[in-house]
């Protein structure tokens, strides 16, 4: 039986107000700190044909459908979290080294980098953004009952619910957000991408150390998430 450290504070707590225990022991156990964990971080990876599934179950023919593929495609093919669908702008897509990239991007902890944009991802995007007559702020917005665009803030909430419906009908329920960046992550692993390039593309903690340890510069023409074989039926 795991025995929480937050149950043991409580204990100590209660246990010195019914003068069971010394209230200085008590304090102590209340500033003592929880274990870490340890181990493989739990997580769900889409397999190449079911990316594939979970980007196609969207209804191209909607303004909605449009919407929520393109968000799909970022998530597989950008590798970005949550927040960063949701906050993404216009000013984001640039063209860096001959090529689509979201730029400036920031991510955790404030911290900044750049994503290459496949190909498929940017033909995504644009399908949304023409439907919906958008070319300035936010590049996802909210669409109404009438399957217009409309508003200028999709909230990161919206973001996460609009991907189980899709889940389910690719036959991958339970799949979240964060699932479809690890899955970009694997996707760019299993097609020959490096692993210090892999870590630059996503954002990680690790990347500065790595720079300083490998000397690696993140490749924008040969990006790692160009080899994810997925494709946007017009």
């Amino acid at each position: 039986m795991i025995i929480r450290m937050s149950a043991i504070r409580k204990l100590a707590a209660e246990a010195a107000d019914n003068g069971l225990l010394a209230p200085e022991l008590a304090a102590g156990i209340a500033r003592a700190k929880s274990a870490k964990t340890q181990g493989i971080r739990s997580g769900n990876w889409l397999s190449l044909r079911q990316a594939q599934a979970l980007l196609s179950a969207p209804d191209a023919m909607t303004t909605k459908g449009l919407r929520d593929r393109a968000i799909i495609a970022v998530f597989l093919g950008c590798g970005l979290r949550r927040s960063e669908v949701a906050a993404l702008n216009f000013g984001h897509v640039q063209q860096r080294d001959g090529r689509w990239c979201i730029i400036d991007l920031v991510g955790k902890h404030g911290r900044v980098r750049t994503a290459p944009m496949p190909n498929w991802v940017k033909v995504a995007v644009d399908a949304w953004t023409s439907a919906a007559e958008v070319g300035e702020g936010r590049v996802f917005r909210p669409v109404n009952r009438a399957d217009r665009a409309t508003g200028e803030v999709l909230s990161e909430k919206v973001v996460w619910q609009l991907i189980k419906p899709y889940a389910e009908v690719a036959g991958v329920p339970g799949i979240a957000p964060h699932d479809l960046r690890r899955t970009c992550a694997k996707l760019c692993r299993a097609g020959g991408g490096e692993l210090e390039q892999i870590q630059l593309l996503l954002g990680h903690a690790s990347i500065q150390t790595t720079e300083r340890y490998l000397g690696t510069k993140q490749d924008l023409v040969h990006a790692p998430n160009d080899s994810i074989k997925l494709r946007v039926v017009a």
